[in-house]
């Protein structure tokens, strides 16, 4: 498959995506099975939330925009004190905790690409949302963030040959143990890891 320069984003909400379709100045396409938003050298899909639907996003833009990398970019709760609201990570390495393997019951994992002089943790990735403070003690065994969508965008990334980053900020601690919280929390810092992004992510993705 040709690729080109263009880089791809895949978010799960449009309250996440906001600040990034205003600064980056995106326009809406029209025609796409999910919101998405273009500009000369960026598309910003937003896929919805869960591991099926990050998947057929990050399968349909890399079939329709042939990207040069895929971004996974969002929200993710903390498993531990490791993270405070707010902090920005790229992610090293993902577990899927909900997807043991056959031969020794272990998670599934996957080694997104990375960028350079950018902080990384590890995150855990099911289709279940995280909330209570011993949920959140089980899977800081593996990793210090959880998410619902960063394996399945890594996963087809991989299937298809596109190299894929995975971007998180912290939306919630194991001190956050209602929905509501979460959503307040992601409209408080999404401005700030947009400003992350501008910062540390785009000026490596080399997109023209």
């Amino acid at each position: 498959m040709a690729k080109n320069s263009l880089a791809v984003l895949i978010m799960a909400t449009l309250s996440e995506a906001k600040p990034f379709i205003q600064g980056l100045n995106l326009l809406q396409l029209e025609g796409t099975p999910f919101p998405a938003f273009q500009n000369r050298k960026l598309v910003l899909a937003v896929s919805g939330i869960g591991k099926v639907n990050a998947a057929m996003a990050t399968a349909y833009s890399c079939l329709t925009f042939h990207p040069a990398v895929v971004c996974n970019l969002g929200a993710a709760g903390a498993t531990d004190q490791t993270a405070a609201l707010g902090d920005a990570f790229q992610i090293s390495k993902i577990f899927e905790l909900d997807r043991p393997t056959l031969r020794n019951f272990q998670p599934h994992t996957h080694q997104p690409d990375r960028l350079n002089d950018v902080k990384t943790l590890h995150i855990a990735t099911q289709d279940r949302p995280i909330l209570l403070p011993d949920e959140r003690n089980e899977i800081a065994q593996f990793a210090q963030l959880v998410d619902m969508e960063a394996a399945a965008v890594v996963q087809v990334c991989k299937q298809f040959g596109v190299k894929c980053l995975v971007f998180k900020f912290v939306s919630d601690t194991p001190d956050h143990t209602r929905g509501s919280d979460i959503l307040a929390n992601i409209k408080q810092y999404r401005s700030a890891f947009y400003s992350f992004f501008l910062r540390k992510v785009l000026p490596q993705l080399q997109v023209q």
